[in-house]
């Protein structure tokens, strides 16, 4: 230790939340003894030098080592295990920073996005960095800015916008103080800040200048100058890359309700007055268009206002609440006057929940409130977007600013068909492609995510052609797609992942499989029959059984066979320790459910979550949630083609209010698998498994009394271990191996919980 500097062994973290965010991890003592606190920022000097942002590590963990991930590693020039020297380093603003990155993400990320995603970060001119955005930030107006700037990556960039990599090529300093306890350096030949024992590191901050390598950022000096140029002919336009041209409406599959609607109201109140004004009425042009991210709402507001003939300009609301109250307010002051001045104009005002926050009331929010209405009674359009329309001020949805409020669901499997087919047009299919398979396969995907998928598509077939004279994209480059590309529609609920089963894949179990293709499947795939018939569909069914029989099993399978969006949530996953979070929590599930429908909500664990009331110590949290739960279940808002299904081992456990007839009326019984059972379930799990043909399944299903689904499948697993120790080149797993599983894996049912479960099964 010299001074206060030390040096430490790194250790790998690529598991770690905050990975590829900049951030090392220290002992507790180790950051005392540098007179460091958690988020300041650090030197750090390996084979080259870089700098990061320090975090407390758990008391656990070793002093004698620095916990970092691979990026961070990387810009080091270290592997795990290497040296590493740390200091403290002092906070020195970036005025400008230039990065380079893959053309398809330089050509849509603009700088005012960049920027968020780096802000909080110390960059340095050589480094790698990526686009997730800085989650360890003290200040909860920034972190709600970074929530937004996370959210219109995933929209703009698609799914690889969590593993692209950008190269730092320039960072200046700051040419004056930072504010309380920021420093100045000056700038060195190179560009770079050159501090008393710096390293020409510096932190991104919302008055940095962002930009890409020869792009606009490079030759501005000042955040206005760049916003000037980047904003194109129209003050208060959109920043970033000039937009292409506005799509026609039928480019837009699954949208031509919802675009059908915004017409008539636009093409009324730009072009139809007159006749308002002869019936002695007017129009409100403010709208809230709510849906997904990257369901397509921007494009739907250009099209529509090209349809009508209407001049667009769009501002990006978490650009415009990174800048202070003033430049802020002045920003939408432009942007107002601009669609007021030519009419017929359309102002989009994309995730406008960081303008106008629910929960965060701000100066900002007033401003635009104002100018919100100013703008609609001057006979502009304002058109504000969302994806989180719980996190939007309720004052917005008043009569005279957003009057109206348009919802683009999630596609069904049809509409996602439409969509694929004019994503596709372009792309020369072979004969083996079945687009209908394909959106049977991607239930919660919107339109960026099919595109993603499209294009995924694309590469793969590029790689396998890349001699070929005409290329072709075959079924199996879909199906290599389908690996990589998830929804992220669906990135603030935990997925289902759609396995490649179904219930002819369950072992026995035909009278469950039959209960729950009446109650589950039936109320998804034929919504019409029930309302034919006069009859509501059952809203919810209750697995219970013994641990390992099968109940999440059956509840993939039911997926797989219904192809619908699966929301799964254990139940532990919901509960809070904050006033109101839990409920809020429950709110928002069923919300992302209705807005996805058809659905399947799994409630995994469910008497943790719904237990019975009046017996918590908890101050009432677990009442209220049961509370909210029931209500959502079967309230005043109707709960439409979605179905509920919860799984316990404790049937007892769970309110009896949530059992009743309207919420989770089937009570379905998941038995311990019998001979004939088990046999059948050993026959699933062997499905891929070299079996020698003197290894009898049946005969061995008899001697597994007291075995569950999840012990047959780990006798298989491990009869197949066991062929391994014999040989790494074993192709066949004999009954002698069979025999050694059978010594080592154990039942794991309870013949006591069993038998009371049996029990409770047969009062039902």
């Amino acid at each position: 230790m010299t001074g206060r500097d030390l040096t430490l062994t790194a250790s790998l973290r690529p598991a770690a939340l905050d990975a590829r965010r900049g951030i090392v991890r220290l002992h507790p003592e180790v950051l005392t003894a540098l007179g460091l606190h958690p988020g300041a920022p650090v030197r750090l000097t390996g084979r080259r030098s870089t700098a990061g942002i320090v975090a407390r590590a758990e008391p656990s963990a070793s002093r004698a080592l620095l916990y970092a991930d691979d990026l961070v590693l990387g810009n080091l020039g270290v592997r795990d295990g290497s040296q590493v020297t740390v200091a403290p380093t002092p906070v020195v603003a970036a005025r400008r920073v230039v990065l380079t990155g893959p053309p398809e993400i330089v050509a849509v990320v603009s700088p005012e996005m960049l920027r968020l995603a780096l802000l909080g970060k110390m960059v340095t001119a050589g480094d790698d960095v990526s686009l997730l955005p800085q989650d360890v930030l003290p200040d909860a107006a920034v972190r709600t800015l970074v929530e937004a700037a996370r959210r219109s990556l995933a929209n703009t960039v698609g799914y690889a916008w969590t593993s692209t990599l950008l190269t730092v090529t320039s960072a200046e300093s700051a040419t004056g103080p930072t504010g309380p306890g920021g420093l100045t350096g000056s700038t060195g030949p190179t560009g770079l800040a050159d501090t008393d024992g710096g390293t020409g590191s510096v932190l991104v901050t919302m008055d940095s200048v962002v930009g890409w390598q020869d792009g606009h950022a490079t030759h501005g000096t000042t955040a206005a100058e760049v916003r000037a140029v980047t904003a194109g002919p129209s003050p208060g336009a959109a920043t970033g890359p000039v937009p292409d041209p506005a799509p026609g409406l039928d480019e837009l599959p699954g949208l031509r309700a919802q675009a059908e609607e915004l017409t008539e109201l636009l093409d009324l109140g730009f072009h139809h007055r007159e006749v308002l004004g002869r019936l002695g009425t007017t129009v409100s042009l403010g709208v809230l268009l709510t849906g997904p991210a990257g369901s397509g709402k921007s494009a739907l507001v250009r099209a529509v206002a090209g349809a009508v003939g209407a001049r667009f300009a769009a501002i990006w609301a978490p650009e415009v609440a990174a800048l202070t109250n003033d430049a802020a307010a002045r920003r939408l002051r432009e942007a107002a006057a601009s669609v007021r001045e030519t009419p017929p104009a359309v102002l989009l005002v994309s995730d406008v929940e960081a303008l106008a926050p629910r929960d965060t009331p701000n100066p900002v929010g007033t401003v635009f409130r104002q100018l919100l209405a100013e703008t609609v009674r001057a006979g502009a359009a304002v058109v504000c977007t969302t994806s989180r329309p719980e996190s939007v001020d309720p004052a917005l949805r008043a009569p005279d600013l957003l009057s109206l409020e348009i919802a683009i669901p999630l596609p069904d499997a049809a509409l996602r068909r439409e969509q694929l087919t004019v994503l596709t047009r372009g792309m020369p299919l072979a004969e083996d492609v079945r687009l209908d398979e394909v959106a049977a396969r991607t239930p919660g995907f919107v339109a960026a995510d099919l595109a993603a998928l499209a294009r995924e598509a694309g590469v793969r077939a590029a790689l396998r052609q890349k001699e070929a004279t005409a290329p072709t994209v075959a079924m199996a480059d879909f199906s290599a797609a389908l690996e990589v590309v998830r929804p992220t529609s669906m990135a603030e609920s935990s997925m289902l992942e759609l396995a490649d089963v179904t219930l002819d894949d369950v072992g026995d179990m035909a009278e469950v499989k039959e209960v729950l293709t009446e109650s589950v499947l039936w109320p998804l795939n034929y919504p019409d029959t029930f309302a034919r018939l006069g009859v509501q569909p059952p809203r919810g069914v209750l697995l219970y059984g013994p641990p390992g029989c099968g109940k999440t099993f059956l509840v993939s399978a039911l997926a797989g066979t219904g192809r619908a969006n699966v929301l799964s949530v254990k139940g532990a996953e919901l509960l809070s320790k904050w006033v109101g979070e839990s409920e809020r929590a429950v709110r928002e599930l069923f919300r992302r459910a209705r807005e996805a429908a058809p659905t399947l909500v799994f409630l995994d664990e469910v008497d943790a979550l719904a237990p019975v009331r009046g017996q918590a110590t908890d101050g009432g949290t677990t009442d209220r949630v049961v509370a909210a739960l029931l209500t959502e279940l079967d309230g005043v808002e109707p709960l439409r083609n979605v179905v509920v299904i919860g799984a316990t081992n404790r049937p007892d456990l769970v309110d009896p209010a949530l059992l009743r007839p309207g919420r989770l009326e089937r009570l379905v019984y998941v038995p311990p698998p019998d001979a004939a059972a088990r046999a059948e379930i050993l026959k699933a799990a062997a499905r891929s498994v070299p079996l020698a043909e003197e290894v009898e399944l049946a005969s061995l299903a008899e001697e597994l009394d007291g075995f569950s689904a999840a012990d047959c499948a780990a006798l298989v697993r491990e009869a197949a271990l066991a062929a391994m120790r014999e040989s790494l080149e074993a192709s066949t797993v004999h009954a002698g191996h069979v025999a050694s599983a059978r010594d080592r894996v154990r039942p794991s049912l309870d013949p006591t919980q069993v038998a009371w479960l049996a029990a409770y099964a047969a009062q039902r």
